[in-house]
Formats: C-alpha cells, structure tokens, sequence
C-alpha cells in the first residue's frame, strides 16, 4: 500500500503506518554550493518514493554517503493522521549542542504525538562547521537559514498532508531550542511560526569574532587559510572540528566561557541573520511554552567523566568562570558536586530558559513557564531529571533510541509523565493552552512542575533566580569573554 501527496515540487509517495501516513526524506531545500544559503530544490516528474530518512548531515561518528554539495542533507519527514483535514502542526528542532543531529533518529519518530491529533514534521538542518562555522564571504548561521527554509516548505506543502499553515507550533530541544529561540527574533522567520515550545535552551549565542577566531584555529588544524575552508572535505573538517573541541581548554584565555563549556559551534549574533540576542529582541507576539529540567548538568558531568568525582578544585573553576555571586552559591550549595552541577546549570540552560521567559511578558507577551523535576530511574537513578530526559517523554518514545537510557525500564510513572508532557505540548498547539496559567514574570509567577505528582507553583529554583535577578540580558560570548 502506499500514499500519495502533492507538494510544489511534485508527487511524494509514502505508506500508512497504522492509522497515520508516514513520509520521510522529502527534500525541503539545496545548498547548491556548499556553505551557501538554502534554495529550493528542483521539481521531479514523476512519483518520488519518500520511505526512508535522509542521510544526516556531516558530523562527527556518521559517515557522509552522500554528495558533498550538501543536495541530499535537507529534507524532511511527515506524519499525518489525514492528508484530507486541517489539522494543528507541529514541527521539530532536535539539538546536539550545534554539533550533531539527525531527524531520522528513532527518539525523534513522531508517530505518538500525531495520534494525538496533529501533524508532526521533522527535518536536518547543517550542524557543526557546515551550520554554524565562520567563513568569509559566506552566509553566517547557515543551520538557521535552513531551518527557515524548512518552515517556509512546511507554510507552503504542509495542506497536502493535512496540515494547517497558518497554525505550527515549532517546538525544539537543546540547541534545536536555541534554534527557536534565534527563529523568534530573525526577521526571516517572521509569520512562519505561531506558537513555540523552547525546552532547554542554552545561553550561548557567540560575536563574529569570536566565531572567526574559533574557524582560524580550526584551519591551523588542517594546514590552510580561513578561506580555504570551504573547499575541505567535510569528512576532514569535521575531524578537525573534533580535534579543536577535545581541546577547548587550550584556548581558554583567548575564548573565555565558551572554551570551558567546550562549545565551538552556537548562533551569530551578526546584525543581519540573527540581529540580536533572542532576550533583548523578543517581541512577545508569539505565544510561548518554555522551560528546563532540574538537573540539566548531570548528564554533561557523567559525559565528561566526573559523576560523583567533582573536586573542590573543579566546583571553584566552575564558579569563577560561570557564577555572577560565587560567594553566594557556596554559602548555598555548600557539596562541591552539588555546586558545581548548579552553576553550570544555571549558566547554561536554567537562567536563560527562565530569562526568556521573563523577557517574553516583558515585552507584553504570553509565557507559560515549567520544570521537569521527575527523577527518572534509568542508570541506576544516577542522573534525576537531568538534560534530554524531556525528549523521550514528549515523543512517548520511552523504549527506543539513544535518549531511552534516561528512562530505563519504562514504568507506570514514566508514562504519567510522558503523558502529561504530551498533553500540554499537543493542547499547546492545538488551543494555544498548556493547562496551566501564563507566568507573571514575578517571584510568585505560576510554573507548571511535571513530576509523577503535577503541580503549578512558584519557580521552584527560587535561590538561583535570585541570584541572577539582577542580570536581564545574558549577553553575546566574544573573546575572551
């Protein structure tokens, strides 16, 4: 069996699976020459099999099988209940810290949520170099553009599936919530998004300079000229980006912040793409859900090695580099481990979800604020509701995948917990109501907890925001910063 839709290029054929229509690969856009922007692809005659995935974009641990002027790594995926309705849409950004990612991941299947009554779409978008790197003379944020050319497809085919253009909800995790976070203020963007989800968003937004410089040292790796790189295999550039990330440490007088957070790739705020920071550009038009998990570090600390073996010497780093009160957190996380996950907690993901919050009502618009702080029993229970552990729970896909392992063995509380993700995000999309009253922006401002017990009530990390009441903007990281 199979199932036919018409989108501007030509015919796509897909299979039911179950009660929906499932296509996966569907070219969205080209890069007709390689670190180039986005465009549309070329239109086929005759009928065009999309059954399978896309080749993931280059990266780091996946080989590139496909061309290298990049005609393959743009496309997306649709699951549909009906392709004859009008239906509510919601369209994914996964993360992979700017660095990897790859729609047709099984954590990322959307089968579940489209039961729920809406059409899901996936896609690719360039990450590491080929997204986020700096070269002269190309376009910078390359993984952003083609994220807007993503939803510019899904604004202009997504009726053929059943899906209603002028209602998507974009809802994106980790970098793919930075993603969203930098779609809500790029003029590109605008109109292509109506209602959005930013689940985790880290506070890292970099200045061309800096981006420059990270691309200078990347070039030193492999013997050529800024410039030059742009002609470098990808498979080669990605491997000396892996080298310049496993040595981020070197580079920490000259790159600040960002080289102690080992982050070598993240948005420009280059004036003309992204203008601005998404705090200081937001303009509250867009209804928004946004929030993090309570113990968002624990699992980078656990990749890093030192789960359960954080220093005194580490915890201090941490808070000189990251705390704007060291002091202050010392007198209140006084377990080296403790403080250490805190900071960096708050500095990258924590205070500039809650901060993007604050400065949507700020700016006169509708946020609706939430913590996830059910301990998931996955690894022994090592980890609690730490990053990415909100991303099987939202798809319901509790037994598949990379992200399973935060689950373990699925149990009745894990699919409460899922379920009442899954609840709010297709309410969300589908009525523009999570559940729960919008925050104020105040101390005493409702924020839906999700645990095995819900509960609305004030911002549960009451210590940490007032730490940082005091900053509003949380900056762009230049040299040295």
């Amino acid at each position: 069996m199979e199932v036919q839709a018409q989108v501007a290029q030509g015919v796509v054929v897909g299979r039911p699976e179950g009660s929906l229509a499932v296509f996966k690969g569907i070219p969205y856009a080209v890069a007709p020459v390689r670190f180039s922007a986005p465009q549309s692809p070329s239109d086929w005659s005759a009928p065009r099999p999309a059954l399978a995935f896309g080749p993931a974009p280059p990266q780091s641990g996946v080989a590139d099988d496909s061309d290298s002027d990049g005609n393959d790594w743009l496309t997306a995926n649709v699951w549909s209940p009906g392709l004859t309705g009008s239906l509510p849409v919601m369209v994914w950004i996964q993360g992979g810290g700017y660095l990897f990612g790859s729609s047709g991941l099984p954590e990322y299947d959307g089968s579940r949520l489209a039961t729920e009554g809406v059409v899901v779409v996936t896609f690719n978008y360039r990450v590491g170099f080929e997204g986020f790197g700096f070269i002269d003379g190309s376009p910078m944020n390359r993984g952003l553009l083609d994220q807007v050319a993503a939803l510019e497809w899904v604004r202009d085919n997504i009726a053929a599936f059943g899906g209603d253009p002028a209602q998507v909800t974009v809802f994106g995790q980790s970098a793919g919530a930075g993603c969203l976070a930098s779609l809500l203020v790029m003029p590109r963007a605008r109109g292509l998004i109506h209602r959005a989800i930013v689940q985790s968003m880290p506070g890292a937004f970099f200045t061309p300079a800096l981006a420059e410089d990270i691309a200078a040292v990347v070039a030193g790796e492999l013997d050529c000229t800024p410039r030059e790189l742009a002609d470098v295999d990808p498979e080669l550039l990605t491997l000396a980006s892996d080298s310049v990330l496993g040595d981020m440490a070197r580079h920490s007088d000259r790159w600040g912040r960002t080289a102690y957070a080992g982050i070598p790739y993240a948005p420009i705020v280059d004036g003309d793409i992204l203008p601005t920071t998404p705090w200081q550009g937001i303009d509250g038009s867009i209804d928004l859900i946004v929030g993090h998990t309570r113990h968002e570090q624990r699992l980078l600390t656990l990749m890093a090695g030192d789960l359960g073996a954080v220093t005194r010497a580490q915890a201090d780093e941490s808070l000189t580099v990251f705390a704007p009160d060291p002091d202050r957190y010392r007198d209140l996380w006084t377990d080296p481990e403790e403080c250490h996950e805190v900071v960096r907690s708050d500095w990258l993901f924590r205070m500039p979800s809650l901060k993007l919050a604050e400065a949507q009502v700020a700016a006169g618009g509708r946020a609706f604020l939430y913590e996830l702080t059910w301990p998931a029993p996955g690894m022994g229970g090592a980890l609690g509701a730490c990053h990415g552990l909100d991303v099987p729970l939202v798809f319901g896909n509790l037994t598949v995948g990379a992200t399973a392992m935060l689950i373990g063995e699925p149990t009745p509380e894990a699919h409460a917990v899922s379920e009442q993700l899954r609840t709010a995000w297709t309410h969300f999309a589908i009525t523009g109501d999570p559940g729960w009253d919008s925050f104020d922006g105040t101390a005493n401002g409702a924020v839906r907890v999700f645990d095995v017990e819900p509960n609305v009530t004030t911002y549960p990390e009451a210590e940490s925001r007032e730490i940082w009441s005091s900053i509003a903007d949380l900056g762009v990281l230049d040299l040295t910063s």
